[in-house]
């Protein structure tokens, strides 16, 4: 168990270091910020939608390893997928975070390597935010 958590640990630090789709994206047809006031993370999130389905998305932002972490994992996930999916897998992952079902009973996919941040309650704002701010965009 320890040597996954060290290569998910190397997965957040590198995502970190090297975002995905870390870029403004122009035109988009759906944006929305984040912010944690917490600690200060900011997030601005770009998507251009076909009806339901995210074609593309985009993000810049500051903050701390696991909201940049966060934020470049879901680059790497919603592209294709609808919105209703996106919830759903969400909904999924807080559970995880929130300790309301294990990393083991959920397909977190690509989110996988932030399943660890369970236990630490603290930084539990750094790693939904982005997901909290793609769903306000979704909205808009």
């Amino acid at each position: 168990m320890a040597e996954i958590d060290a290569l998910y640990q190397a997965l957040v630090l590198e995502h970190n270091r090297n975002p995905r789709r870390y870029e403004v994206l122009e035109p988009c047809t759906h944006r929305a910020s984040g912010r944690n006031p917490v600690c200060g993370d900011r997030v601005e999130l770009y998507l251009r939608l076909d009806g339901a389905v995210i074609e593309e998305a985009a993000f810049q932002g500051e903050g701390c390893a696991i909201s940049t972490a966060s934020a470049s994992l879901m680059m790497e996930i919603v592209a294709g997928r609808e919105a209703a999916a996106l919830r759903e897998l969400f909904a999924d992952f807080e559970d995880v975070l929130r300790g309301r079902r294990g990393p083991d009973e959920v397909d977190l996919g690509g989110l996988a390597p932030l399943a660890n941040v369970r236990g630490f309650p603290g930084r539990l704002g750094c790693a939904t935010l982005p997901w909290e701010t793609l769903l306000r965009a979704l909205e808009a």
